[in-house]
Order: C-alpha cells, then sequence, then structure tokens
C-alpha cells in the first residue's frame, strides 16, 4: 500500500515519518509551499524529540535515505498515488466559542475528493466532535469520482508531545472505527508491524472511535485539576501537596500519573479538546454529563491567577517595576509548542500589571517571541535571571531542575523562587538562601 498524510504540523509530520519507517511509500501534501519546503529540505518546523532524524533517515533525495518518503502541494498527485490517505489537519477552538473549528478538516476532505477515481480509503486521524465520521463519509461519497468506494474510517492519535515519534511506534493501543470488514482489513494490514508486537487493536464504530480521544483527554484533564484542586484545599490547611498525591499514588486505582500539582494543563489539545467536548454534548442534548469539564478548566485557569498572587506577594504586594524572571514558555518540556502555554499566560498577565518579565526557554524561544513580542526574553538562564526580585519556575526542563541555586543567588536581586512545577528540591534551594515556594505546599 501507498500512503498519504494530509496536513504536516505536528501530527502529520510525525505519522509521515512513521509510516515511512514501517516501511511504506509515504506522501505528505499541504497547502503552505514554505512548510512543503523545508520538510523537503529535511527541516521539521518544530521541535520533537527524534522526529528530525528520522524524517532525513527515509527522506527522498537525501544521500543514504531510504527514499520513502515525499512532500507535495498537489492534491492531484496525492490522488493519483495513495490506497490510504490519513487527514491530520488542525481542529482548533472556534474563535468566540467553545466549540470545535471543522473548517480543515472539511477543506482537506473536500480538495481531495475530486482526486479519488478508484477504491480507497480515507482515515481521519484528526480529534473532531462525535458524529463528524459518519457526516463526512457521506460527504466524501458524494463528491469523490469513485462514490462509496472512497471509504471512511477513524484512527484518533493519542500522541503526547515530547514522545511522538515513540507513541506512533510503540502505541498503548490502536483504535479504528469502520463500517466494512474490507476497511478493517486494510488498516490490520497497515498496522501488521505494530499488532504483530503486541499493541492491542480495538475494532469500533465511527462514533465510539471519536470519542475514544475527547473521553481520554477530558479524563486525563480531570485528574490534573483534581490534585490542583486538592492544592488548593492544602494552601488552606496548611498540608503539603506534594506529600498527598504521593500517598495517593501508592493506591493502585489512582495511581501516580498526571497527579502532580501544580500550574496546570496547556497545549494545542487538552483545553479545546474539553471545551470542543462540552460544546458538542450540549449539541446533542447530554450537556449536564459534562458540567463537570467546565470547574476542570476553571480550576485549570486559577492555577494561573494564583502563580501571579504568589509573584505579587513575594514582590512585596506590588509589581510595578519589579524584575520577574520566567523559566520556560513551552505548555510542557521537550517541545516548543507555546499553544494555551501557562507559563506564557503567567509571564503575560505580570506585564500588564507592570512587571518587568524576561523569560528564556531552551526550545520555544521564536514561537513565545511570535506570541508575546512585547516580553523580554534572554538567552541562558543566567541571563533571565540576573537582577530579579523573584524567579519563576513555569515548565519543568531538566535544565531547569539541575540548576545551581547558589550560582543564580550570586546575580540575582533577591534570592526567591516560585516553583510552579513543584519539581524542585525545596531544602536544597532553602540551604542556599532563598525563599521558596510553590502551589499547594507549606510556606
Amino acid at each position: 500500500m501507498k500512503i498519504t498524510v494530509i496536513g504536516t504540523g505536528y501530527l502529520g509530520t510525525t505519522h509521515a515519518a512513521c509510516m515511512a519507517e514501517l516501511g511504506f511509500e509515504v506522501l505528505g501534501l499541504d497547502i503552505l509551499p514554505e512548510r512543503v519546503a523545508a520538510l523537503a529540505s529535511g527541516n521539521v518546523p518544530m521541535y520533537e524529540p527524534g522526529l528530525e532524524e528520522l524524517l532525513r533517515k527515509h527522506l527522498h533525495g537525501l544521500e543514504g535515505s531510504t527514499g520513502r518518503l515525499r512532500f507535495t502541494t498537489s492534491w492531484e498527485e496525492v490522488g493519483d498515488f495513495g490506497d490510504v490517505h490519513f487527514i491530520c489537519t488542525n481542529t482548533p477552538q472556534r474563535r468566540g466559542e467553545f466549540a470545535c473549528d471543522m473548517s480543515y478538516v472539511e477543506s482537506a476532505f473536500d480538495l481531495l475528493a475530486p482526486h479519488l477515481k478508484r477504491p480507497t480509503l480515507v482515515v481521519g486521524k484528526s480529534t473532531v466532535p462525535v458524529g463528524s465520521a459518519d457526516r463526512l463519509s457521506r460527504r466524501l461519497a458524494e463528491a469523490a469520482p469513485a462514490g462509496a468506494a472512497a471509504e471512511v474510517a477513524w484512527n484518533p492519535e493519542f500522541l503526547r508531545e515530547g514522545f511522538a515519534v515513540d507513541d506512533t511506534l510503540n502505541p498503548d493501543r490502536l483504535v479504528i472505527g469502520v463500517r466494512s470488514a474490507e476497511a478493517e482489513a486494510t488498516l490490520r494490514e497497515l498496522y501488521a508491524p505494530l499488532i504483530d508486537k503486541g499493541t492491542p487493536l480495538v475494532v469500533t464504530d465511527f462514533p465510539t472511535a471519536e470519542l475514544v480521544k475527547t473521553a481520554a483527554n477530558s479524563f486525563l484533564a480531570t485528574k490534573i485539576s483534581f490534585i490542583n484542586a486538592m492544592a488548593e484545599v492544602c494552601e488552606a490547611s496548611g498540608a503539603d501537596v506534594v506529600q498527598l498525591s504521593g500517598a495517593l499514588a501508592h493506591d493502585t486505582r489512582i495511581g501516580g500519573r498526571f497527579l502532580n500539582a501544580g500550574l496546570g494543563f496547556g497545549g494545542g489539545c487538552l483545553p479545546k479538546d474539553i471545551r470542543a467536548f462540552m460544546a458538542r454534548a450540549g449539541e446533542l442534548g447530554a450537556d449536564q454529563a459534562l458540567t463537570f469539564l467546565r470547574e476542570v478548566d476553571s480550576i485549570n485557569m486559577r492555577r494561573r491567577s494564583r502563580m501571579v498572587e504568589l509573584a505579587r506577594e513575594q514582590c512585596g504586594g506590588a509589581l510595578l517595576g519589579r524584575r520577574i524572571a520566567v523559566l520556560g514558555a513551552a505548555f510542557k518540556p521537550d517541545s516548543d509548542d507555546v499553544r494555551d502555554s501557562p507559563a506564557l499566560n503567567v509571564a503575560g498577565q505580570l506585564q500588564l500589571q507592570g512587571a518587568q518579565v524576561t523569560v528564556y526557554d531552551p526550545k520555544a524561544m521564536d514561537n513565545a517571541r511570535k506570541m508575546f513580542p512585547a516580553l523580554n526574553y534572554a538567552e541562558s538562564v543566567l541571563e533571565a535571571v540576573t537582577g530579579a526580585h523573584v524567579v519563576l519556575h513555569l515548565t519543568e526542563w531538566q535544565e531547569f531542575r539541575s540548576m545551581d541555586p547558589d550560582e543564580l543567588a550570586e546575580v540575582v536581586a533577591e534570592p526567591r523562587i516560585l516553583d510552579g512545577r513543584n519539581v524542585l528540591d525545596p531544602q536544597r534551594w532553602r540551604d542556599a538562601g532563598w525563599t521558596y515556594r510553590a502551589l499547594g505546599r507549606p510556606s
């Protein structure tokens, strides 16, 4: 089988490179010529560990590569080439609403359809509202010359930024929503290298496949907000949320993953996915089933406001003119993604309230500058914290975990640090003369 991947953003580029790694000939398409040119030259336009190396291993035209991976802007070429077409376009939050913006997915189907002249399988990987696959299936059959022989399946992605390559090549499960034995057989053949290694394959109908991803993200978001709600109670009662979460993690029914209190979640998936899920439930008349997600979202946003309040307290009650170092811009470590970044949100709030904010991040500086051009940016931790009245640790990069408090104490104006991720050693920093505070921990 020959594979095409429509949309070469974070998801699409990863999927294309990994399908080439599994031995398929792959053609990736994007409507942005500059992105296609960058990928065709071996440059991945985002930071994801191991992805650029994998792309170069298979990129057509590079010496020593397998040549199995190419990129194009031509829909006609994609239609002629592919036996299976993966739709990997973005589904952002609709402007001014909670609902999902389906325009990119719909456009991909509409532009691909006229070029489907033979039996083929179009596989959606984008996170979409339940009911979308059924609607898009009818839409494709009406527009494609192949008619109903241009079939749709849904195969949601479960990638974690920073681990996307491994999550694609060694997934904890594969979910496929299909309507025919032929579609199931095609995807079983496609994923045979993973299934043969023991990866569970879950075969479902369309709506169940669509719900798996949104339900999973909603559960993870709920777990994060639960421990952050406990952090609020800990602050009020004098308890320690790190010790609390550690004790809870020993319960095998709960487990410790996603149970770390801190600044909360962000990025391009969890926030918009839980909001879109609420919106879709309302359309289906099941809005009461997901009202708890409003509180999940609210708790998450309160963590950002609380960090701003803590910074103000450490600055003596006023932020105006105070110098604040923000360590972290990406929404999580091992990524340059700044979409809905809690770190940048806090930095922006502090600046709006009169603070002089300097940001440093190991990988996300360029993206941060584009989103928040008015902030100050440094080229190193040492430069960022020089002269700071308070240091905020907001993205848990390993570089920040291993900082030397004695070294930094020599350049700051006042040795005060707020650990927004609860991963620094409080005693080590206090022994070095720092005032250490963290969300949900005793002062």
